[in-house]
């Protein structure tokens, strides 16, 4: 018997509603238990924005912490307990930025419950932003003896109290040449001075870019090289009117024949004091640490040129101090702001009338013109210094009056000590400096 398959459900090709359902059922089963699928610009999206969060966890561990925002949004909303954006502040605990040296305080908003409606100005504005340093916030004047050095230093303790900059005078006058390992001590404890700061001693110049340490600015002031020469002679030997006694003590070794030498008989018969190498004074102090630096001759005076334009601010002379304090007070003004004023003040001239030099007087002419050939490098300094200074006083528009040199080549007039006298550097006396206190002006 033959059997019909033609009207077979598995070879018709007319299907229930029922049989189609199942059959899709079947075949999508899976795919309805995955997600939709992204298209390329979906997927690319979300890449970029797991690729931006990567990069914003990456910032906010390198800088210490979240951004302010989101600080914002955790002190106003209450949120302080463990979450991503969230630093430990149970303890108040302080954090540092990496590149800042202030310390930042979180704050804790569950310290102080506030009730509904008030805030305090933290949580408005935020942590308080940190001191901005001043630029350049790291300075270093290395004084030249008897040129005006002690002046500046009671000026500049007077201005760090009113302008908060960290002032280290040092109290080392007779050291001025260093051994390697000495140099690089002292860099690294200049370098670790609290910034801002100002750091003035009695140093020939120091190459920091030499041992890899960052290079600070440097300022300096010098004088006519035989008015310094002049100024020091007479005080190492007699002091000056804060005291006859001053002399004693700073030389006590000194015999009496050496203290009351004439100074003429120094020069001209050659005496050590009053040849080279003591009366190359002047350019060590821009040339460095180099053994050739305290040798006279075109190599140091070269070198000295050359570490005065590449790493001095400012190189004043003495001649005109009140237009050296000017162009500091506008090139420095986070250090020397007000500066003049304190400068001219009644009571500051009444205490440096107090120290001038006492018994000094002028050599005869011989005698001068036997020093200015043993100062022949000295002057070609002090006349570029001069001339940098001009520049200088050119390009900020101080228009003043300057002052011929105090002695010329041809020595074609007659010879006067006009160079005011500086205070005494090789001692500091608190008192002084308490006297000076008593008349500073704050902002």
């Amino acid at each position: 018997m033959m059997k019909n398959f033609s009207s077979s459900p598995l070879h018709s090709n007319s299907q229930t509603p029922n049989h189609i359902r199942e059959r899709n059922n079947r075949k999508y089963g899976l795919l309805s238990a995955l997600p939709l699928r992204f298209s390329l610009r979906g997927y690319g999206f979300c890449m970029a924005a797991l690729l931006l969060f990567c990069l914003g966890s990456l910032f906010y561990q390198l800088n210490g912490g979240p951004p302010k925002i989101l600080l914002d949004i955790r002190q106003y909303l209450g949120v302080c307990g463990k979450n991503l954006w969230s630093v430990k502040t149970a303890t108040c605990r302080p954090f540092t930025h990496k590149d800042r040296l202030a310390r930042q305080l979180v704050s804790c908003p569950h310290v102080h419950k506030q009730r509904r409606g008030e805030s305090t100005y933290l949580d408005d504005h935020g942590p308080p932003a940190p001191r901005v340093l001043p630029f350049p916030s790291q300075v270093v004047y290395n004084r030249v003896g008897k040129c005006g050095s002690r002046t500046v230093v009671i000026l500049l303790r007077l201005l760090a109290e009113k302008h908060q900059f960290n002032l280290v005078s040092s109290d080392i006058h007779n050291k001025t040449r260093l051994t390697k390992h000495e140099q690089v001590d002292l860099m690294k404890n200049i370098s670790n001075i609290p910034q801002p700061f100002l750091y003035t001693r009695h140093v020939h110049f120091l190459n920091f870019t030499r041992f890899r340490i960052e290079q600070p600015v440097y300022i300096n002031i010098i004088r006519d090289p035989i008015n310094r020469f002049l100024s020091n002679y007479f005080f190492r030997r007699f002091g000056d009117w804060r005291g006859e006694q001053n002399h004693l003590i700073r030389t006590p070794g000194m015999k009496d024949d050496e203290r009351y030498l004439d100074i003429n008989v120094c020069i001209l018969e050659n005496y050590p004091e009053c040849s080279n190498p003591r009366v190359f004074y002047i350019i060590p102090y821009f040339c460095g640490q180099h053994p050739q630096c305290r040798e006279p001759g075109v190599w140091a005076l070269e070198r000295a040129k050359q570490n005065v334009l590449e790493n001095y601010l400012l190189v004043g002379i003495l001649e005109e101090l009140e237009d050296v304090l000017l162009l500091l007070e506008r090139l420095l003004p986070h250090y020397f702001t007000g500066v003049l004023n304190i400068y001219k003040s009644p009571d500051y001239r009444k205490m440096g009338n107090m120290t001038g030099t006492v018994r000094k007087h002028t050599p005869t002419l011989e005698a001068l013109q036997v020093l200015y050939h043993r100062m022949r490098y000295e002057y070609e300094f002090y006349n570029f210094i001069r001339d940098q200074f001009h520049l200088m006083k050119k390009k900020i528009g101080l228009k003043s009056v300057s002052q011929p040199p105090a002695y010329s080549p041809a020595f074609l007039r007659e010879l006067a000590l006009r160079t005011p006298e500086p205070l005494d550097e090789d001692e500091e006396p608190d008192t002084d400096v308490e006297d000076a206190n008593s008349w500073l002006v704050h902002p």
